[in-house]
């Protein structure tokens, strides 16, 4: 059965979503995301995703006080990303209280280092971010498109003995437009041994059915939760 990971992204302590990435749209929906955090734990799922977006623009993690709320407060298994670029940023999220580490624009521009982190924390403690416009992985919170071709970057991490890719379909992301079907299904055909996240463009219930038939691991919720579209109750059968 597919995880489900809800996701509450953070831009002044602030709960928020954006639209693609696009720090313009942002609408706030909770001031205090220990609050949302809760509601999670209450249903009765597990895991959750932690995004500091202040620290993905900025290239340095900025809402440790966020994460560090959230996991002395809950049993909520956290993985945090945005703004983790040194080895500073890597320790001070695990001493507040992250399980795992989502690593998106320093697995592009740095790949020795994340590989070292790998090898220090294992696999089981980092998360490969895959963010992609079209077949391109885009970072520093998608403001900046690469010439990486998300393939060649998984297989890159899955020959480092990686284990986990949070990929998000950036034109998807907070559109409530549904999921990147075509996408994953090629992922998951081409890297059958990885553990896929899927994340972005859920919107109805249908759409994480789908995904779970594909054999997903997990799946990212987000705005859909917040706009009411999908309900706590809804997610039951999956929990």
């Amino acid at each position: 059965m597919i995880t489900l990971v809800p996701a509450i992204d953070i831009i002044d302590g602030k709960c928020v979503r954006l639209s693609q990435g696009d720090y313009n749209s942002k609408k706030v929906y909770y001031d205090n995301p220990l609050e949302v955090a809760r509601m999670f734990e209450d249903a009765g799922i597990k895991r959750l995703h932690l995004v500091d977006l202040d620290g993905a623009k900025s290239r340095k993690v900025v809402n440790y006080k966020t994460l560090s709320n959230i996991t002395s407060a809950t049993k909520l298994v956290v993985d945090f990303g945005g703004g983790v670029t040194s080895k500073d940023d890597l320790k001070k999220v695990f001493d507040h209280g992250a399980a795992m580490i989502t690593i998106g624009s320093i697995a592009v521009s740095n790949k020795a280092l994340v590989v070292e982190w790998l090898q220090s924390y294992g696999p089981d403690k980092i998360i490969i971010g895959a963010d992609v416009k079209g077949k391109n992985i885009a970072i520093a919170g998608w403001l900046e498109e690469t010439n990486n071709e998300i393939s060649g970057f998984v297989k890159f991490y899955l020959e480092q003995n990686a284990k986990y890719f949070l990929c998000t379909d950036i034109s998807k992301d907070g559109m409530l437009q549904g999921v990147s079907i075509k996408l994953y299904t090629d992922l998951q055909q081409q890297f059958n041994e990885m553990n896929l996240i899927a994340s972005g463009g859920v919107t109805t219930i249908k759409d994480i059915e789908e995904l779970d038939a594909l054999g997903i691991h997990s799946v990212i919720i987000g705005k859909a939760f917040y706009e009411g579209l999908i309900t706590l109750k809804d997610l039951i059968k999956f929990i």
